[in-house]
């Protein structure tokens, strides 16, 4: 469908006003939520998420599609709910303790949204207890942590062991600039992404193993 393709290429190049106003204009022609987000917005996420991958997309170009997404999405929600989408399961994501940082975070959840994901982000400076306390309330199939810092990077070893102490056995994908497959394999993390485009390839192959 040829306004589908359309609103995969604008949400491509970051047209937040021209996504929003397309989406719904799909949403009163009573094309599905669900044939929308798959063939429309997913599926120009995806391009974005290859293009930066190979070096043709910088930060900047992909968080305004990001946030071309993320505004379709608020229009998008109440229609999947109501028609009762079923998620591709529940990521809870969080900058750890003592890092303020959250740009990559925020590109990671955004990635994650529109791949299916229903994402609880627990913001920034989040302690070990409140991941715990977040897992219990919230059941989540993952579990994602960022740092940008050498320093607090290496709160992440003490959340998953309050994790594990607490008889959570989530999975946990670990990120950000100091992090890397070694780091994450000594801390026992189950999954490491150096962007966040494997970021959501890591945590699509985590929930096939997830009972």
């Amino acid at each position: 469908m040829q306004e589908l393709d359309n609103l995969a290429l604008l949400l491509e190049q970051g047209q937040m006003q021209s996504v929003t106003t397309l989406t719904q204009q799909l949403l009163d022609a009573g094309i599905p939520p669900q044939v929308i987000l798959n063939e429309g917005l997913i599926a120009g996420m995806a391009v974005v998420g290859k293009k930066m991958r190979d070096g043709e997309m910088y930060l900047p170009e992909v968080l305004q599609a990001a946030g071309a997404m993320q505004a379709a999405l608020k229009l998008l929600k109440p229609h999947l709910l109501r028609d009762g989408v079923p998620s591709r399961g529940t990521v809870l994501i969080g900058t750890v303790k003592g890092d303020m940082h959250d740009i990559g975070k925020n590109l990671v959840a955004t990635m994650l949204q529109g791949a299916g994901f229903d994402i609880i982000d627990l913001g920034v400076n989040v302690s070990p207890e409140k991941f715990v306390q977040a897992v219990e309330a919230h059941k989540p199939a993952i579990v994602g942590l960022s740092a940008m810092l050498t320093t607090t990077m290496l709160t992440m070893k003490p959340t998953i062991e309050a994790l594990r102490a607490a008889g959570s056995d989530v999975k946990v994908i670990v990120g950000g600039a100091p992090v890397n497959q070694n780091f994450a394999d000594q801390i026992g993390a189950d999954g490491f992404a150096r962007d966040a485009v494997l970021a959501v390839e890591r945590v699509k192959q985590l929930i096939d193993i997830v009972p």
